[in-house]
Formats: structure tokens, C-alpha cells, sequence
């Protein structure tokens, strides 16, 4: 949080901003409105001063009567069109155009002279004419009161933005920092935490992200334990049987002719291990973007019929059928076969574990180039097809009901090795009545010919 400025201060500072500026603008609006209509007066009471000087030199008073009570309101009172002293004072009756008077117009006018402005109101009278000339009304531009009345307006708009907004950021924050106070707890480990989804709709998103995240994490490092449970499950039942035939050797116990069956089981233990971690390590290998596939331009009939060769013994030492059918005029595809065979040999593994005798297990090569394998077995719930690649995830649900793979890793590497070969693996009900495993991937087109791709070419003939 160092260096980082809290929302409450924040939204303290954009309120006294607001008000500064809301201040500032109604001030200036305020201020020329007054000048305006001070203006405006103090033309309308001189011309109403002229038309009555105007009557009483028309009625024989003489100018000099009422010149002093004039002077006295800082009127000055020129007779046209006698010459004025003051420069300043000629210019504002020259643009004023009070010389009109003298042909019996009255003039009113509002100019400016030398920077200063001047309200001229000019009339004539006693067969001659007059001016009145005043500086127009300041009203409370000209008055100390204005910057008391302004400071004091900006200082109390101020205080209260400061107050309203600190209350305000304080309010609107309080949901952030226990949002953030649940993360924290969050990544220290503790699932159980949830944020009530309350508030503006931004900050419930926020909680409600947060809770969705909880939940999300509880359940992935519960499916984490679940599967390391079943890992070690599955290693220490091979390591298990080594051990104890290796203490039987070791102590004598098992001699003569049981020596060689005593080492076929170790060794078969053995491979099961090996399997499985060489699973394991592909599959971490996989999560972590460190598994490399050379593709090139694969004939899947080809690798298919390899593979069929080694599972048509397998089923039928086992007692299953097992069938391969090929399309006509398959086109090859872009793969990597030996990560392709691999996930072929699994499919077909894990389906010769669950196939009762005399059912089958069927390789098919499709027209589109995609290769399905699929068994006559029990097949899946309908619900579990969508998930079947999930890591573990079967293997926790029907161990204990059928035959399950080591650890419940076989589906998952399976789904990772074909997509990273660009390709898509589904599940679902297979004509049999068990499960299809079906296996597409992308077309070797033109711009994979002999100038675009000097890489080997498996299978093709």
C-alpha cells in the first residue's frame, strides 16, 4: 500500500474539487450578473437625472444651481460644447457621441475610455445642451466584502466537500478493504472465507468474484487431495507386493522353482510403476507447457493397423473381440504418432480392463481422418461424459464399482497430449454399449506438401 492514495482519500479530493469549481463558476456568473445589472442602474438613474436637469433648465433654473448636488453624487456636469479639461473625460464624451445632443437628440451611451468605463447621458435644454457623466456603479465588485464574502464561501464549500467526501470514501470503501481483507486470508490458505454481496453493484461484483473464486479453489485443491490420495494409493500397492517378494527372497522364504514367478511379479510391478510415473511426469510436464510434439504429416490408417497388430493379441489373450475398421481414401493429418499412439494405447487399455469376455473393443479410422476407439463395457454415466478428461475425477467416482487406471491420470494426459497437437478429444456412448473416445485432428492440406514441410512423413505410402 505504500505510495498508494486510499479511495477515501480519493473521493475526499474529487469532492473538494467540485466544490472549489462549483464555487469559482457561480462566483464568476454571480459577479458579472452584479456588474451587469450595477451597470444597467446606474445607467437608468442618470438618465433619469438628466431628463430632470433637462426640465428645471427649461423652467429657468440656472445650470450652476443644481451643478454642486451633481458633483456632490460624482457626477461631473459638462456644457456642450464647451471644451473639457480633463483628456480622459473628452474621449468618453467624443465616443459617447454627446455632440447630438446639441441637434436636440438625447444620448445615452455606456463607453469606455483609457481602460476606465463611463456612462454619458447627454441632453438638450435652454436652446443648448449638457452631460452627465459618471463612472457606472461597482455595486460589491468595488467592496472589501467581496473577497471576505468569496474566501468565506470557498473556505466553508471546502470544509464541507473535505467531510463529505472522507465520510463518503469511508462508506464506499469500508466493502473494498473486507473484500480485500478476505483475498489476503485467501491466499494464505483459508477457504472457508466469503464476502457478503452487498453495496454499489461494482463492489457486490467484486465480493461475489471473490466468493466464486473460494469456492473455485476449494474445490480444485480438494480434487488435489482426492487425486494425490488415489497416486499414492496406486504406488504403494505395486510397491507393496515388490517389497514384500524382495523380503521373501532376502530371508528365504520363497526358493526353488517359485524364484522365477516371484521375479515376474516384481517385475510387472515394476513396469506398473514405471507406467505410472512416466504418466505422472507427462502429465506435470503438460501443466507446465514443457512437453514438446513433433508433428508431421501422419497416414492415421497406417498407425492405426500398427496398433491394432499389438491389441488384437492382448484382447484375445483376455477373451475380448476386437475389430479395426477403416474408411476408404482416409487423407492424413498433421500429429505427432508416437504421442498419437500413446493416446491410442491408453484408450485401448483402459477399455480392455472394464470389457467383460466376449464383448469388443473396436479401433475405427473415419473419412474425416478422425480415429475413435471404442469397447462393448459398462460404459459411463451420462453426466460424466462431458467431464471424463477432468483429472481423477472418474477415478474417485467408480473406484471400488469396476477395474479403475493408475491414479485417474490416463484421460487426463490423453486430452493434453491431443491438444497440444492442435487437435480435440470427446467422450460419449459408443455404439457397443460401452464408451467412445473419439480422436480428430487438423488436415494435412497443400501448404503442408513436399515445399512447405521437409519433416518425416509416418505411414504414408
Amino acid at each position: 500500500m505504500t505510495g498508494r492514495r486510499s479511495t477515501a482519500w480519493r473521493v475526499a479530493l474529487a469532492c473538494l474539487l467540485v466544490a472549489l469549481l462549483a464555487v469559482l463558476v457561480s462566483s464568476v456568473v454571480t459577479l458579472v450578473l452584479v456588474d451587469r445589472t450595477a451597470r444597467q442602474v446606474t445607467q437608468e438613474a442618470l438618465a433619469q437625472q438628466a431628463d430632470v436637469v433637462a426640465r428645471q433648465l427649461d423652467a429657468g433654473v440656472p445650470l450652476a444651481a443644481v451643478e454642486p448636488l451633481l458633483r456632490g453624487q460624482d457626477i461631473a456636469v459638462v456644457v456642450l460644447p464647451d471644451p473639457v479639461a480633463d483628456p480622459v473625460l473628452a474621449r468618453a464624451l467624443e465616443r459617447a457621441g454627446a455632440a447630438r445632443a446639441l441637434a436636440g437628440r438625447p444620448v445615452s451611451a455606456v463607453v469606455t475610455a483609457d481602460g476606465t468605463g463611463w456612462v454619458v447621458e447627454a441632453r438638450p435644454a435652454a436652446g443648448s445642451a449638457f452631460a452627465l457623466v459618471r463612472a457606472p456603479e461597482r455595486g460589491p465588485l468595488g467592496s472589501p466584502l467581496l473577497g471576505r464574502t468569496l474566501g468565506f464561501a470557498l473556505l466553508a464549500g471546502s470544509l464541507a466537500a473535505i467531510l463529505v467526501g472522507a465520510g463518503a470514501g469511508t462508506v464506499l470503501a469500508r466493502p473494498l478493504r473486507r473484500t480485500a481483507r478476505a483475498a489476503r486470508e485467501l491466499a494464505d490458505g483459508a477457504r472457508d472465507v466469503r464476502v457478503p454481496v452487498r453495496g454499489p453493484a461494482e463492489v457486490a461484483d467484486v465480493a461475489a468474484a471473490v466468493n466464486e473464486l473460494a469456492d473455485a479453489l476449494a474445490r480444485s485443491e480438494g480434487r488435489q487431495r482426492r487425486f494425490l490420495l488415489s497416486v499414492s494409493h496406486e504406488l504403494r500397492t505395486p510397491l507393496t507386493a515388490v517389497r514384500g517378494l524382495a523380503e521373501s527372497l532376502a530371508d528365504g522364504v520363497v526358493t526353488g522353482d517359485d524364484v522365477p514367478g516371484a521375479g515376474e511379479v516384481m517385475v510387472r510391478e515394476a513396469l506398473r510403476l514405471d507406467r505410472l510415473v512416466a504418466d505422472l511426469i507427462d502429465l506435470a510436464r503438460l501443466e507446465a507447457d514443457d512437453v514438446r510434439v513433433d508433428l508431421q504429416i501422419v497416414d492415421p490408417v497406417a498407425l492405426v493397423d500398427e496398433a491394432a497388430e499389438v491389441w488384437r493379441g492382448r484382447c484375445a489373450g483376455a477373451g475380448i473381440a476386437f475389430r479395426a475398421e477403416t474408411a476408404r481414401d482416409v487423407g492424413p493429418v498433421l500429429a505427432d504418432p508416437r504421442r498419437l499412439r500413446q493416446v491410442l494405447d491408453g484408450f485401448a487399455e483402459n477399455a480392455v480392463r472394464v470389457v467383460p469376455p466376449g464383448a469388443a473393443v473396436v479401433f475405427a479410422v473415419h473419412g474425416d481422418g478422425a480415429v475413435e476407439v471404442r469397447d462393448g463395457g459398462p460404459g459411463l454415466a451420462p453426466e460424466d461424459y462431458p467431464v471424463a478428461f477432468e483429472r481423477g475425477l472418474l477415478h474417485d467416482r467408480y473406484d471400488g464399482r469396476r477395474p479403475v487406471g493408475l491414479g485417474g491420470i490416463g484421460l487426463a494426459l490423453a486430452h493434453g497430449l491431443v491438444t497440444r497437437m492442435g487437435g480435440t478429444v470427446t467422450a460419449g456412448p459408443a455404439p457397443e454399449g460401452g464408451a467412445c473416445f473419439t480422436v480428430r485432428l487438423a488436415a494435412a492440406g497443400p501448404a503442408d506438401g513436399p515445399g512447405a514441410s521437409p519433416g518425416p512423413r509416418y505411414g504414408l505410402r
